[in-house]
């Protein structure tokens, strides 16, 4: 019975330490597992690199920020606008020229004749557009055209059949040295400023109400505008006669 006993003792013995043995093993084998899949280890997170990006995130730029419609692009400056070529306008609408328009001269009451005004009618059935300022040559004049002043329109001189545009002209200070005309030659330009100066003007009569002009040494003529007061503004009240 003792032999027995001792036996059966020394089975349960074998049998838990074989059970101790199994867990230790079972839980190394856990352990190995974690590590592969990519389990924390000493506190420290898993290892990025070589990990797919999530999907839907977004792709950096070269400069390290997300790439999005609208926003700086490399160089510098935001994604650019609606195309803005010199000049503005609708490019959709031609330039004015001599067949678009007629033309007439006039002045201003207790003037003294330093000024004349230029007023372009439309009289075709299609918009045009007068672009920046005329190029103004007085008498026979064949050299460059009057100088620009500083008067930027307040729109784009988009006219439509039967409306006008207007320039001042500052023809001449007191005290110039000055001489007569009775005529003058009117040229427009395109888009681009400064251009079309080598296209031959048109020639034109001063009105009866203007009958001659005495022109200076510097004339200078404002930009084409649709409003009146703002030609008028610039000529009498902004102090650059």
């Amino acid at each position: 019975m003792r032999r027995q006993t001792g036996a059966t003792m020394r089975t349960v013995r074998k049998s838990w330490k074989t059970y101790t043995l199994g867990v230790a093993a079972i839980a190394a084998l856990l352990s190995s597992t974690a590590c592969d899949s990519g389990g924390t280890e000493n506190g420290k997170g898993p290892t990025a690199s070589g990990t797919p990006s999530a999907a839907g995130s977004p792709t950096p730029s070269p400069f390290g920020t997300p790439s999005a419609a609208g926003t700086t692009q490399p160089g510098g400056g935001g994604t650019a606008g609606p195309s803005q070529s010199a000049g503005g306008g609708n490019p959709t609408i031609a330039a004015c020229n001599d067949n678009d328009l007629s033309i007439d001269t006039s002045g201003w009451r207790q003037d003294s004749g330093q000024h004349l005004l230029i007023t372009a009618t439309n009289f075709t059935d299609k918009a045009c557009t007068l672009y920046h300022y005329p190029y103004v040559r007085f008498g026979t004049d064949i050299g460059a055209p009057v100088g620009a002043t500083e008067s930027k329109p307040r729109a784009i001189a988009t006219i439509g059949p039967k409306e006008k545009a207007y320039a001042g002209v500052f023809v001449f200070k007191a005290g110039q040295q000055t001489y007569t005309v009775t005529s003058f030659s009117l040229g427009y330009q395109d888009r681009a400023l400064n251009s079309n100066k080598d296209v031959a003007p048109l020639d034109i009569r001063l009105s009866e109400e203007v009958g001659s002009l005495t022109v200076g040494p510097t004339p200078r003529v404002t930009y084409w505008n649709t409003d009146l007061g703002a030609v008028e503004d610039f000529l009498f009240r902004s102090g650059n006669n």
